[in-house]
């Protein structure tokens, strides 16, 4: 499942980020890709020592925390470590898979990666995410504080920016359910609850699908 998720981040938390990330602390993006994607990833990234990384990771971290949209869709287990890349004219990451599995000392699966959209779209030229999947291409470059949430195992790529300068963070995520069609099965029915509790409260076809929602998620999860 492949999901748009506006508004994750507020105008003042943008505003807050923007100042804080400075150019001077951004090093080569190739140092944290695999031995494969290394050959095509062309950008920068927050050195892991830079003093501002944990005030800036712990914004996107309390957002995503909040957000009832990503929470109900990811199922988060465990979210990796947040990274702030940044494009600059002629940068680009080819075509590549996320790896399977990411950290040293404690590992985690991704089944999940997101891109949080930093830069309104009018401030750079290219440099659109591409997610490849059997229906075809997806190309987006959405407003700044919006993400896309899609699975770690689909081929995707960002493509050059040809002007400007194009930030944004991503992140991977170890779901509770491993399984990508038990995912969806269960963010349909808990969508499905939800409208059936907004429209009319608390009744016997809402506590039904209660009961098959956690049931499932009782079967499926994994802690």
């Amino acid at each position: 499942m492949l999901l748009y998720i506006a508004n994750v981040l507020t105008a003042d938390e943008l505003d807050r980020l923007h100042s804080q990330l400075n150019s001077d602390d951004f090093i080569d993006g190739k140092a944290t890709a695999g031995w494969h994607a290394r050959l095509v990833k062309r950008n920068t990234q927050l050195r892991s020592d830079a003093p501002i990384l944990p005030k800036v990771q712990s914004v996107i971290e309390q957002a995503l925390k909040q957000n009832p949209l990503f929470q109900m869709a990811a199922l988060p287990k465990t979210l990796s470590p947040i990274l702030f890349s940044r494009y600059e004219t002629g940068m680009s990451y080819g075509s590549h898979v996320d790896n399977a599995f990411m950290g040293d000392a404690t590992r985690m699966r991704s089944d999940l990666s997101l891109t949080l959209f930093l830069s309104e779209p009018t401030a750079y030229a290219g440099g659109e995410l591409v997610i490849e999947s059997t229906q075809g291409e997806q190309s987006f470059k959405l407003d700044a504080g919006s993400m896309v949430l899609y699975p770690s195992s689909t081929l995707h790529r960002v493509e050059p920016v040809v002007e400007g300068v194009r930030m944004a963070a991503v992140a991977w995520v170890q779901s509770l359910v491993k399984e990508v069609t038990e995912r969806e099965i269960l963010f349909d029915l808990e969508t499905a609850r939800q409208a059936i509790f907004a429209k009319h409260g608390k009744t016997a076809e809402f506590d039904l699908l209660s009961k098959t929602y956690a049931n499932l998620l009782r079967k499926w999860g994994d802690l």
